[in-house]
């Protein structure tokens, strides 16, 4: 990492020495070969880590919330509350972030999000109480916030064209890794006396915050931020490192130049107010397609199922804690496998046709779920082949899930949005994210004692049905351009 450091031997660009530099649509053509370059690579992968923190909590809590209801003796509804109010704590570190972003960088916004975990990871590990469990929650809450948001625009901006789709979807790769973790952390530390192990599997999150904000240290700041800020030979270092050569690195900063007058040229419109209340046609439809592809993950229910599968297994007829978190490290396994296959395969065939693969399998995955769940509720025996059919759908659900809106609700809501607009916008699209996770993981467990477990996951099985119908619709193709293009893809649609 020595070498993110070294500012003092980057090679300045030449003035124009006859070079000829390729138009964006040649140069991307000629390339046959995509090179992942190593420096935006280390970046991306600094910027992600800090998504480990959420998917360590989400795998995590589904474990430990078990033994914090058996030893603070509380009741289903004080669970679901616990459980969801990270997510809905999480939109206060969303919507903050990107106003943060904006003003001090996106690095030191990516150390504000490491150190406000770390905090929150703490005090839920010492937690002597549950109201005191519940402040760390909410202070956890406020740093995954910071990080959903601030890691994919970080990756987005830093990335070259043709690798931005993979480079952009390590934060979800990292946040499968983080659940793995915690279902592993679950199996490993259950036997432990009951007034410890949660503690201990909830504390142990701190360990990789301390890593990410040191790990700041050591990347390089945003292309576009700095840009923006008018730091234009800080920025051209920067994008030497990350481009192929020099001719690209040349065009790309031509590129951005041209957005950032453009940015500056809006300053006086006001953020907010050009995408909230006088949005243009393009805006508009930016912000309906960020919008309904975070909607729609979280609404497909996958935290809700991941927070909760111990209870669905439970149903199922799987008994004992060792078996039910050996069945979740299962499920752990199948979603890290198929989130990395998605990754090294969404710059070759695009983020539609995975996004609706994704979606259409998840719809199938939970009407199967549901099938298997009332057929289970219904009879007395238990059959062994309905039991496995729930924990397979459960796997093809999150695997799905990892396939398409997984990995590809971060890279989609980074890119799409024109640069004076990308940090408020993203915030704004991963607070209705954040939201409508808080919504469904906090009323899962009461709507599924109503219309049972078999009804929840039918239900969830319509609504990715309309994501599906949605996607094909409103998502256009952005694979393979720069994000100074896509914004136009926008326009064009609408001429």
């Amino acid at each position: 990492m020595e070498e993110m450091n070294n500012h003092h031997h980057y090679h300045q660009l030449p003035g124009n020495n006859n070079e000829e530099i390729e138009g964006p649509s040649s140069q991307k053509h000629n390339q046959n070969k995509v090179h992942l370059n190593k420096y935006a690579f280390a970046g991306a992968i600094l910027a992600s880590t800090n998504s480990i923190l959420l998917g360590y909590d989400i795998g995590v809590m589904s474990g430990a919330v078990i033994f914090i209801k058996e030893d603070l003796n509380i009741t289903s509804l004080q669970v679901e509350i616990l459980v969801g109010c990270l997510n809905v704590c999480s939109l206060i570190g969303s919507l903050a972030s990107g106003k943060f972003s904006d003003l001090i960088g996106r690095r030191y916004t990516i150390m504000i999000a490491a150190a406000t975990f770390l905090i929150g990871a703490l005090l839920m590990g010492l937690a002597p109480s549950f109201s005191f469990l519940m402040f760390g929650r909410v202070i956890a809450g406020i740093g995954v916030g910071f990080s959903l948001m601030i890691s994919p625009v970080y990756v987005a901006e830093l990335s070259p064209d043709l690798t931005r789709g993979f480079l952009t979807s390590l934060p979800e790769i990292f946040i499968t890794i983080g659940i793995l973790l915690g279902y592993i952390s679950n199996y490993a530390l259950s036997n432990l006396p009951i007034n410890i192990n949660w503690r201990i599997m909830l504390g142990l999150a701190s360990i990789p915050s301390i890593f990410v904000a040191i790990g700041v240290l050591a990347m390089p700041e945003s292309p576009r931020w700095l840009i923006m800020k008018g730091k234009f030979d800080e920025a051209k270092q920067v994008l030497i490192r990350t481009s192929e050569n020099k001719g690209e690195a040349e065009l790309r900063l031509s590129e951005i130049s041209q957005a950032a007058s453009n940015f500056n040229k809006n300053l006086n419109k006001g953020v907010w107010k050009e995408l909230l209340i006088a949005p243009t046609r393009p805006v508009l439809k930016i912000l309906v397609a960020a919008i309904g592809v975070n909607f729609f993950m979280q609404a497909s229910g996958n935290d809700a199922v991941i927070y909760y599968s111990p209870e669905v297994f439970k149903e199922a007829g799987i008994q004992g804690e060792k078996q039910l978190f050996g069945v979740t490290i299962i499920m752990g396994i199948a979603k890290t496998f198929f989130v990395f296959v998605s990754a090294l395969v969404l710059d070759k065939f695009g983020r539609r046709p995975m996004l609706l693969l994704g979606s259409s399998g998840m719809a199938v995955s939970l009407f199967g779920l549901g099938l298997g769940c009332t057929l289970l509720q219904n009879s007395n025996e238990k059959p062994i082949w309905a039991i496995a059919l729930c924990v397979v759908a459960v796997c093809a659900n999150v695997s799905f899930f990892s396939i398409g809106l997984g990995p590809i609700t971060w890279v989609y809501s980074s890119e799409i949005f024109p640069m004076r607009l990308r940090a408020q916008g993203s915030s704004l699209a991963i607070s209705v994210n954040r939201l409508i996770s808080g919504i469904v993981s906090m009323s899962f467990l009461s709507i599924s004692e109503e219309i049972t477990f078999g009804g929840m996951f039918f239900v969830l099985g319509g609504v990715m049905v309309v994501a599906t119908i949605f996607f094909y619709n409103f998502l256009p193709e952005t694979k393979g351009k720069s994000l100074e293009e896509i914004q136009t893809l926008f326009e064009d649609e609408t001429n």
